[in-house]
């Protein structure tokens, strides 16, 4: 094909020799009506059509990219100058795989033949050609009607102001994220406390690059007394403001769990330190409380998805009511319920990262994570890595995800001789220190602690009798229990004043016993019961055998 001869028959179109010569000149039609309207000439001036513009021309002085091709090999017909300032000239009639080699590594021709065809103009926004630079292409087909086959009209704008603003916001916004998410990492917990009687892991893992951090959170708190506490909640919101929130909550359950106070309490405090810290931003949260006396877990809900358990038979059991609204409404009561929790069991505490979906209701997700559950066995980080690939969580989850998995561990063998406990029940009267001491020499003798610690013992559990006969009332009851880390001595009454340390004056005959157990013990503690009254406790640490260190 003559494509020398074909694009002078470009609609309007010159021979490029031609244009060439008269470039900058006025036609000579246009200038002999200039004259005439110059000389006076009355009535307006003629309109020229379309095909009498010189196209070339008016292409050559457009400042975008502009390059014509023709046929199914796509040969250049035209290149603009600024096409030709931009890539260098360009040979007529050559086919754009040889003459146009920066389309092809923009991966462009499979565009071409695909206007081509279907006669639909595409466009592929800001590509960055070699020498920096960033276009934006449209390709638009047109028809020759000098030849049967058509062509492809490549206009290039320059958007590399707009790539590089773009470029820009997009590092701003990695930088708050990564500020965001080392925030949010370093107001989590470093290191779980692993207590005795349960096995704890949790896995944090924050949303895609397209979702901003939120304020997902978990605690272990180690109460006393052989007592964890369990917390998972989610600040409503995003970014560094939603982390800085959940750090402020964070430290604040720490505090109130030192208080020893019921679930609901804890949860009622927080509610009106929310609104506080700040009234606009609301958090869901559960607060969870393990005895291993009881084998039970004593929880509280504002607003937040259910504690799953899963017991040593396999049977999963949902945490129902009670649940009230979210962290910062206030205006609620909250209440505390209980679920089993026996030896062998698993639990989990999640947010709701791990089971809401936009195309699912939420309750789906819940009951795809009770099977995921229902199958997965090992330890808590094995169950939590398989939680979340089960559940599809992935490094391009549109939320952020936390996960605490608990287990306590049915012990067998030599591991239950180092679980062990003993209950008294005491009517109070002369006899029940006599008895208390009895029992305690009697228990401790059997399970065969050094003769330091068995005197400490006896000591302990004889004060604290002695305290609940002089400052509480029936019932009583006095508990012995080990680990395999430490003994804890607690007595219960019916008088709910929780007893203080204080210091006793020479001449006072009483005001001493609390002392002498802050004196002898590793740590001390009191709470309030659920049905009334109080627990006074004291714990020994063990003696590592290999080394003589506390454990």
């Amino acid at each position: 094909m003559n494509f020398t001869r074909w694009s002078a028959r470009l609609p309007g179109t010159q021979r490029r020799a031609a244009a060439r010569s008269d470039h900058g000149s006025v036609p000579a039609a246009r200038a002999e009506q200039l004259a005439a309207g110059a000389d006076g000439a009355e009535g307006p001036l003629p309109t020229p059509a379309v095909e009498d513009l010189p196209v070339s021309e008016i292409l050559d002085r457009i400042p975008a990219l502009i390059a014509l091709v023709h046929g199914p090999e796509h040969r250049i017909a035209h290149v603009n100058d600024a096409y030709a300032a931009a890539f260098g000239p360009r040979e007529v009639g050559a086919p754009a795989q040889e003459a146009l080699p920066e389309l092809k590594e923009l991966g462009l021709l499979p565009l071409l033949d695909q206007v081509l065809r279907s006669s639909k103009p595409r466009t592929v926004k800001s590509r960055k050609v070699p020498g920096g630079r960033s276009y934006t292409f449209t390709c638009t087909p047109f028809n020759n009607a000098a030849s049967a086959t058509g062509g492809v009209l490549i206009f290039a704008a320059d958007v590399t102001d707009q790539a590089e603003a773009a470029e820009r916001l997009r590092a701003s916004e990695r930088r708050h994220r990564e500020a965001a998410v080392t925030l949010q990492r370093s107001l989590l917990p470093q290191e779980l406390e692993q207590t005795d009687d349960l096995r704890i892991a949790a896995t944090y893992q924050p949303g895609g690059t397209d979702a901003a951090v939120g304020g997902d959170w978990y605690d272990v708190i180690a109460l006393g007394g052989g007592r964890t506490a369990l917390v998972i909640g989610d600040v409503m919101g995003r970014g560094v403001r939603a982390a800085a929130v959940m750090g402020q909550l964070r430290t604040a359950v720490r505090a109130y769990a030192r208080l020893d106070l019921p679930p609901h309490e804890v949860l009622q405090l927080l509610d009106g330190l929310a609104a506080e810290i700040d009234a606009n931003q609301i958090a869901t949260c559960v607060y969870a409380i393990h005895d291993p006396n009881e084998g039970r877990l004593t929880y509280s809900s504002a607003g937040h998805l259910p504690i799953l358990v899963r017991d040593e038979n396999g049977v999963l059991h949902r945490a129902e009511e009670p649940t009230g609204p979210p962290l910062g409404t206030g205006g609620w009561v909250h209440t505390s319920g209980s679920m089993p929790f026996p030896p062998g069991s698993t639990a989990v505490l999640y947010t709701d990262g791990l089971v809401e979906r936009r195309s699912e209701d939420i309750d789906q997700g819940v009951a795809a994570l009770e099977q995921a559950l229902a199958g997965a066995t090992g330890t808590p980080q094995v169950v939590c890595d398989r939680l979340i690939r089960a559940l599809g969580v992935t490094a391009e989850h549109d939320d952020d995800v936390a996960v605490l998995v608990l287990q306590h561990p049915k012990r067998t063998g030599h591991d239950a001789e180092l679980f062990r406990g003993a209950a008294l029940d005491l009517l109070g009267g002369v006899e029940a220190a006599p008895r208390a001491r009895a029992f305690a020499s009697g228990v401790l003798a059997s399970w065969r602690f050094p003769p330091e610690l068995y005197d400490l013992g006896v000591l302990a559990a004889s004060e604290l009798v002695a305290n609940s006969l002089q400052h509480g009332t029936p019932p009583m009851r006095l508990k012995l229990r080990r680990t395999d880390r430490r003994l804890i001595i607690e007595v219960t009454d019916g008088d709910d004043h929780l007893p203080r340390r204080r210091r006793a004056e020479p001449a006072d005959e009483a005001g001493r016993g609390i002392a002498i157990i802050a004196t002898i013990a590793s740590s001390w503690g009191s709470r309030r019961t659920p049905g009334g009254g109080k627990a006074v406790w004291c714990e020994f640490a063990l003696k590592d055998k290999a080394g003589g260190k506390d454990q």
